[in-house]
């Protein structure tokens, strides 16, 4: 069988079975009919199946270059090396539809077999519709705008152009998308679960339990991609930068704040059954928000590096952003008496109130971010005239809201509940308010200057002396167990991300750079560093000519590239970067010497610090991966033999709330412990 019609053949099992799914699953449901809801689990392997089939099949045709697949004929090449080959079926617009259909695909399976035995519950069939109406939607797209399979004819002897030369020269292409993708899709199975409360009344906190650490496995992935993303953009593009507010890179952090949000105050309606229409709305906005971010990827709205070209597909992702939108906020209204909590914030300084207070502020950094990409667009749909929002606006309206958000991360896991009396707050904020300070006198011994990276840097100590006091705590008394759970696993998380922004705050204050246009031989001066060009060095490459510029810095040999790509004429510079702790010396040349211009055109950039994003990255991801992890030692479970906890009831509880204590410091339910002495 011919990979189109193997491609055509897998994507038409998976469209049948996804409306089949959809619509035999509600039907049983409605008609209460149990063996047509335990029916969605054949649908779901039939789904996964045909996503497999067509996954393979693309594969397939670029691997052995088959041409007659004009996905393969626009995008392939027989010079493109085995791994970017490979990467290519996720390099434009079709192929990326396609993966997103093989992870939700993998996801819809994976739930049909995590509630095999409780396949019938009303709440898991609502869920498993929705996701079968996701799939559905998606496969349409591949049958319809998107498809990847179309036939074409091609002269004896074609050979492609292969993807971008932008994806085909740095290893982490192959890895940063699917990762991206694993957390946006990821968030459809939360966001399913949410749907299908909203539609029984169960809205307790018993579905909540149930999807969290499918919520965790979401946002985890998602950090990971977001992370790989910046550092592929610094290690390809040339720049110099990791991140630059670029619409699309923007488009992928919306839906990590407001699932960051949820994560946060999906405890409070834990623990007090308070923020029911907070943690729907954000999880609803989380999935609304993947959406709209495919479709300012793969629309043409707007222009990036990142996104594809226009095509067919815009209107689409936007109606169904709009239905998504318009469904939750309906469900929303209308279960609106049901959603109201059991309790009210007694206080505000309270863990409570100062997770209210940080829903506040993410919801605050996520309209930021929208209004700031989408404003361009509505301007240019009404006037047919074109507006640029640029750097200069996300770094002045983020920057006090980071640092409100990097206060919180200091004061709030120290609060307890209800109430904090303040002899309290300050015997547990002691040991963290020397940290900020001592990171603070650190900083200005080091060098450091400027009012706002100043207070980041302390506010940053401060966060980072609270979560190392948590996971002290938890160690003491439970050993090193202790540093597993929600609780310590999110400190970790905690930390990794203030080393983040500490590496986000030097790097971007203190970097210096410079431009030189230098001959062979010639030698430069900059930061306390000499720079001499050596010359250069041709290759020919199966891709085109590589030119590789050496670049003597400090006794070291530094070797940045230039590639003209021989299909498409491009030149694409890769940069050299030699990493340290202590600071990164980056080195890209934007065109190779001719005869004509023998010289180079050399930027060079010395900043610190840069390596303690990706570390601060992987501590994060880390942190996530030991929040998953059930608290050993604790035997703190609720006991749920369904996902019914009824239309306004906590949960069934055995012994105590789930991986409680929130707090490592604080006293555990129904025993009355004091909190051991602070370090």
């Amino acid at each position: 069988m011919s990979n189109v019609a193997l491609g055509r053949l897998g994507i038409t099992i998976g469209m049948v079975a996804a409306a089949m799914g959809a619509i035999g699953t509600a039907f049983g449901i409605i008609r209460h009919r149990p063996a047509m809801v335990q029916s969605s689990r054949t649908y779901a392997w039939a789904v996964l199946a045909g996503a497999i089939t067509a996954v393979i099949a693309m594969e397939r045709a670029l691997i052995t270059r088959d041409f007659s697949v004009k996905y393969v004929a626009e995008h392939g090449s027989s010079a493109t090396p085995p791994l970017f080959n490979v990467a290519t079926m996720w390099s434009a617009l079709e192929g990326s539809i396609l993966l997103w259909v093989i992870i939700l695909s993998g996801y819809l399976a994976s739930v049909a077999w995590r509630f095999r035995k409780r396949i019938d519950d009303e709440l898991v069939g609502w869920a498993m519709v929705t996701l079968f109406a996701i799939a559905l939607f998606f496969f349409l797209l591949l049958l319809g705008p998107t498809n990847p399979f179309v036939s074409t004819t091609v002269p004896p002897g074609f050979d492609g152009p292969g993807p971008n030369p932008l994806l085909q020269n740095h290893i982490l292409v192959a890895f940063h998308p699917p990762l991206l993708y694993l957390g946006y899709v990821g968030f459809s199975v939360p966001f399913a679960f949410a749907i299908g409360a909203l539609i029984t009344g169960r809205l307790g906190e018993g579905w909540l339990i149930e999807t969290r650490r499918w919520t965790l496995l979401a946002w985890g992935a998602l950090t990971g991609g977001i992370i790989l993303g910046a550092w592929w953009s610094y290690e390809v593009l040339g720049w110099g930068g990791y991140w630059g507010w670029d619409p699309v890179e923007i488009a992928s952090f919306m839906p990590w704040l407001t699932g960051t949000a949820f994560l946060h105050s999906v405890l409070v309606q834990e623990r007090r059954g308070m923020l029911r229409v907070w943690n729907l709305a954000l999880l609803c906005s989380t999935f609304a928000l993947t959406i709209y971010g495919t479709f300012l990827t793969r629309s043409g709205v707007v222009n990036s590096v990142h996104a594809f070209s226009e095509g067919t597909v815009g209107p689409m992702l936007l109606g169904a952003f709009g239905m998504v939108v318009a469904l939750s906020i309906g469900l929303i209204a209308w279960r609106g008496d049901l959603l109201r909590g059991e309790g009210r914030i007694d206080r505000a300084m309270s863990k409570e109130g100062a997770l209210l207070a940080n829903n506040i502020l993410f919801a605050a950094f996520t309209f930021v971010m929208l209004l700031g990409t989408t404003f361009p667009l509505v301007v240019e749909a009404l006037n047919r005239g074109t507006l640029s929002i640029g750097e200069p606006y996300f770094e002045r309206m983020s920057g006090p809201i980071g640092l409100g958000l990097l206060a919180l991360m200091a004061v709030a896991p120290v609060l307890p509940w209800r109430n904090a009396a303040p002899e309290l707050l300050s015997r547990r904020l002691l040991w963290p308010a020397w940290s900020g300070a001592a990171a603070l006198v650190i900083a200005l011994v080091l060098g450091a200057r400027g009012l706002m990276p100043l207070v980041a840097i302390g506010l940053a100590g401060f966060a980072g002396g609270t979560a190392v006091r948590h996971l002290i705590l938890a160690v003491r008394r439970h050993g090193v167990s202790g540093l597993f759970g929600r609780s310590s696993g999110g400190m970790v998380v905690h930390l990794g991300l203030v080393v983040v922004a500490l590496a986000f705050t030097v790097s971007s204050a203190y970097a210096s750079n410079g431009q030189f246009t230098m001959s062979e031989g010639d030698t430069v001066e900059l930061a306390g560093h000499t720079l001499t060009y050596e010359g250069v060095v041709q290759r020919d490459l199966p891709q085109g000519l590589e030119y590789t510029m050496a670049v003597r810095i400090d006794d070291q040999v530094y070797e940045p590239k230039v590639t003209r790509f021989a299909s498409s004429g491009q030149v694409i510079g890769t940069p050299s970067v030699k990493t340290g702790l202590r600071r990164d010396i980056y080195l890209a040349v934007s065109a190779p010497p001719t005869e004509s211009e023998p010289r180079i055109t050399l930027r060079v950039i010395i900043q610190p610090g840069v390596s303690f994003l990706w570390i601060g990255g992987m501590v994060m991801v880390i942190g996530t991966a030991m929040a998953a992890v059930p608290e050993a030692g604790r035997a703190r479970r609720r006991g749920i033999s369904t996902v019914d906890d009824g239309p306004a009831g906590r949960a069934p509880i055995e012994g105590g709330p789930i991986d409680d204590p929130v707090d490592a410091d604080a006293e555990p339910i129904g025993v009355g412990a004091a909190e051991p002495p602070a370090p």
